[in-house]
This record gives C-alpha cells, structure tokens and sequence, in this order.
C-alpha cells in the first residue's frame, strides 16, 4: 500500500471476529439485608461509596452484610448487589405520607404499578422509594401556582434561592389558555440521616406541572408524577388530593383546557409533607437468602464469577444456604464458584472452632465449584464505631478476583504473593499447623495468621470428595475460563456447514488462544480435535457440530521438600545427584 506524504484518510479493515476474546472473571455476587436500596433486584456496584449511595450507610443491625460487600470491593470493582427483605407485619415498610392510612409496601420499579392502583384507598401521595426507616428521614416540600414572581408565598419560601423565578404558568398550559399548573418540588433530608446534616437538599425539581399531559420543549413529560416517578432517588409519587388535608386543587392531576386554573382556589402556602411509617426489615432467613440468589441464576443476563455466601448464625442454616448456592454454580450457571465461610456458631461463639467448622463443611454439597474458607475477620465498621466479625468468604473471593487483575485465574490466589487479606484487624482464631492440616484433610482452607508473612489464605483446594485435578481451585477456574472464553467464540460457526473448512476455521481460532494461556503458564500442553473422529454422519445429521479440547492444567505447589545433603570430600556430585 503507498503512504501519503501529506495528511489524508487511509481506510482498512481488520477482521477479528475470529478471535477469542478475553473474559473478566472478576465479578462477585451477594444478597444481603440494607437500609435502603431495591429489594430483589440485582444492582453493579463498583465501590464502597457507590454501596453507600445505592443502599445507604449500615446500621448496627445489619452492618454484618454491609461490610462484607465492602470488603469484596478492597481487591475488586464490580460486585452485584441483591438487596432482600422481610415482607410481613409492620416489617419492611416504605416510608409515606404522615397522615396517609394503610401501609406502602413498593419492592422496585416493578411493584410500583400495583401500589398505584390502589393509591385512592390507601391514601398515599408521596412515598419513600425504597422501604425501609430511613426513608422516615425525608420531607418534600412544594409550591404550586402563585400569582406572580413577587408572590409573597415564593419570596419568603425557604426554598426560594434555590429556584429562578417562581412558579406561575406553563408556556405548555399559557399556549392552551390554562394557567398556574406549574410547581417547585424540593426533597430534603429532614433528620440527616442519608447526608449526615439536617435539612440537606438531596433533590430538587423546577417548573414541573400538575397538568397531567403537559410537556417540556423537547416534547417530554412535565407532569409532577411523571418526573418524581422517573427521576427521583428518594420518593414515589402516588397521585393528587388523597390525604385528610389536601395540599393540592382539585384541578391537579387533570389535563389542560381552556380557562383552566389549576390552583382553583389553592392557598399560596408553602406545603410540606413529612414521611414516616417506614420500617427495617427483619433478620433475612434462609428462604430470603434463596429468593436473592436466584436472581442470578440466569447467566445470559448477569455474568458473575464468585457467589458469596452470608454468614447465617446456625450451621443448619448455613448448610442450606451454602448448598443452594453450590446448585446454582454446579447444576445452573457452571460457569462460577461459591465462596462460603463457616456458620458464624462455629467460630465467631464457640469454644472449639477447628472442630465445628470442619463439622459443618462435612454438611455441605461437595464438588469443585465450592471453596471453603474458616474464619471471620475482625474488621472496624467506620459508620457505626464499633469493631466487628464478618465472614471471610468476601474477602477471600475478592482475593481471587485481585489474583484474576494481577495475574490470571488459573494463578493460585493463595499463599505470600496473592492471599493476603486487607484492612484486617484480626482473626476470631488462628490455627496452628495442626488444626490447619486437619482443615486441608477435610476441604477447608485455612484463613490462619502466618507468623513473618501476616494474615493469608493458605489453601486452594475446592470441596472436591475426591482427587481430581478439579480439587484445585486455579484448575476449577482456569477451566471455567476456558470454557467461557471458546462458548462464546463458537458462536461463529453457528449455522455454518459442518464440513472440513469450517472445522478448520474453528480450530484456527481456538489454538493460538490456548497457545497464549500456555505462554502465560496455565496450561502445559493441549490439544484441539474436530475432524471426521468426532463429528460424523450421525453427529452432522443431527445438525451438530463437536469440537473436544484436551487440556493439561498447570498445577500448584502444596508441599515443598527441601533436601539438604552432605557429601563427602572429593565425592563427585554427578555420583550422588539422582539418588536421593
């Protein structure tokens, strides 16, 4: 090709959809109990202040689970969020208009519909999106309609600086001959409970209208319910003039005709309304657990590489917990591991924690895609200062997402170089050598503090039964890399023909990826079949196409044997090398 000598456009086209892409595999996934937040939906969070911004900052009640979200996000950035709560009594409530009856109970975005429905009897008109007591913290303020821009009602508003110019008319109701639809809407933060300062402004909405078809210049909605609704973090809105004393005309929530006031008499007051009535759900349990996880069992959707077992308090509890995630990872997703962490009885309040957490982890499911570690970090919760326990399973999965980021999957995220565990003040217990070996006998990986090395995951092994190069968890993930890298890389010979071009396309594609994790040494040979051996007549008739991938996995280092020998002088090593 001739290169210019003076500036132009040189166009190419490079084809790459043949190549393998790499995968992250740096993805943890947990359930747990917060203050505030979508319940039943999975939120990607990338850090310790988004955590806070999505779910609020923890209480003494549920600082546990909090936390252990928190320290997932020392060693990695993407952590899916489920938020669960208990439904039932006064429980997990949302906050709502003070002298409203009933109750509120909006889950998401997907529940609120129903509630809607049925706002005429349940007297709601603004609501706390999430449930939950802290939404008792907020107040909305409002004013509607005044007469003009030095209406007193907005010139002693407290709220007055921060708005340019009063609420009147609409140009939208102004064309159509209605007027004084418009309204200020301000959200505050009355007790300080989200920002830490009373009487904070956390939202404000300008010039909306309680016309209920009015429009923005760009054609959008402008109508009060429509934008609350759409673009608050803090409150719903459930329609007009449904509480003992209305704050709004009787005109509100109608569309705009001719010579329509929509203040209709309205008193140019400054109207607040104070929520309350919210109410924290209560200690989740198993089930609430299961209904959490199951949000990620579809794997097209939600791409996740670590499901993070809680710490229930009791082993039945954590059995049950932990086997439901084993048969999410082994039977639906296989394409991640659980990490679990003992029952917080066997360690954080027993007297012989060896013992109980090798009993416990005899209670769980085996198989490779279980890792099991033994401890509780003693950590320091910040929010409510105070020192606290919380499992290891969060950290120790975040500690193979850093060895993912650092090194590679197949790595062993264990031992001086990668196992190290941040921001821990101390272990519930630490296990000598002996207690350790007995864990590593029985598929439990020692959390343990190495005397010279510090506070470091010694152990890789999966929950395998058996001996298997699966009972290693660089082998478990390197082939859950594996697998997720070449699935998706097979999509290109989907409705091809199964003949020998394609399958030599295919293997062309696979082979220098494998050749490039070999290079970076996590596997020491391969080799890659699609030929007339594995797909023929019958496999072809059946319009299938099958492609077997030999592996040979790197393995790590569990035991080091050091021999140091004497010899002899004028003993020639050649003589003794070889026979000891």
């Amino acid at each position: 090709m001739a290169v210019s000598e003076s500036p132009a456009i040189t166009v190419k086209e490079i084809d790459l959809s043949g190549v393998v892409p790499n995968v992250a595999s740096t993805t943890g996934a947990m359930v747990g109990d917060f203050n505030w937040g979508p319940v039943d939906s999975p939120v990607l969070v990338s850090d310790e202040a988004g955590l806070v911004s999505v779910f609020g900052s923890p209480s003494k009640t549920n600082t546990i689970d909090f936390h252990s979200a928190a320290y997932f996000l020392r060693y990695a950035n993407s952590l899916y969020v489920v938020r669960e709560a208990t439904e039932g009594g006064s429980e997990s409530n949302n906050s709502r208009d003070a002298r409203a009856t009933g109750t509120a109970r909006i889950k998401n975005l997907d529940s609120f519909d129903f509630q809607l429905a049925a706002r005429d009897s349940d007297k709601h008109t603004f609501i706390g999106k999430y449930p939950g007591a802290l939404g008792n913290s907020l107040a909305v303020h409002f004013l509607q309609g005044v007469d003009s821009a030095s209406d007193v009602a907005f010139t002693g508003w407290t709220y007055e600086n921060n708005f340019d110019g009063a609420p009147i008319t609409s140009d939208y109701a102004a064309n159509r001959g209605a007027s004084k639809d418009e309204m200020h809407v301000v959200v505050v933060d009355q007790d300080g409970e989200f920002t830490g300062t009373k009487g904070s402004i956390l939202e404000s909405f300008p010039f909306v209208s309680a016309a209920n078809d009015a429009k923005t210049a760009d054609g959008s909605s402008n109508y009060i319910l429509d934008v609350i609704n759409d673009r608050s973090q803090y409150v719903w809105m459930a329609g007009f003039g449904n509480v003992t004393d209305s704050d709004f005309s009787a005109n509100a929530g109608t569309a705009i005709s001719d010579g329509k006031d929509f203040t209709n008499g309205f008193v140019h007051s400054a109207q607040s309304i104070s929520l309350t009535t919210g109410a924290n759900s209560a200690a989740l349990t198993t089930s609430q657990y299961a209904t959490g996880f199951d949000k990620y069992e579809d794997k097209d959707n939600i791409q996740v590489d670590f499901l993070i077992a809680p710490g229930m308090t009791s082993r039945a509890d954590q059995t049950t917990v932990v086997n439901d995630l084993n048969s999410i990872a082994q039977s639906t997703r296989k394409d991640c591991v659980v990490v679990a962490s003992p029952a917080r009885s066997d360690v954080v309040t027993s007297t012989t924690p060896n013992t109980d957490v090798i009993a416990t982890a005899k209670t769980f499911t085996f198989g490779s895609y279980l890792f099991c570690d033994n401890n509780y970090l003693k950590v320091y919760d910040k929010y409510n200062d105070q020192y606290i326990s919380i499992p290891a399973s969060s950290s120790t999965a975040g500690i193979m997402a850093a060895s993912d980021n650092n090194a590679a999957a197949w790595f062993s995220p264990a031992g001086q170089r990668r196992g190290a565990y941040l921001g821990v003040t101390a272990l519930k217990y630490t296990p000598n050598k002996t207690e350790r070996d007995l864990l590593y006998r029985n598929g439990v990986n020692p959390v343990a503090n190495i005397p010279g090395q510090g506070i470091l995951l010694f152990g890789d092994k999966t929950h395998m039964a058996r001996p298997s190069a699966f009972d290693r968890i660089n082998v478990r993930r390197l082939f859950l890399v594996l697998e997720r890298a070449i699935a998706i890389a097979a999509r290109n010979v989907m409705f091809e023909f199964n003949d020998e071009f394609t399958r030599a396309e295919f293997v062309n594609i696979v082979e220098p990826f494998l050749r490039e994790v070999q290079g970076r040494r996590g596997i020491t040979d391969f080799r890659v079949v699609a030929d007339e051996s594995n797909n023929t007549p019958a496999v072809i008739d059946r319009n299938e196409f099958v492609c077997s991938i030999f592996i040979k996995p790197a393995r790590s280092i569990n035991f080091v044997t050091l021999n140091f020998v004497a010899v002899r002088t004028g003993v020639d090593f050649e003589e003794v090398v070889g026979t000891v």
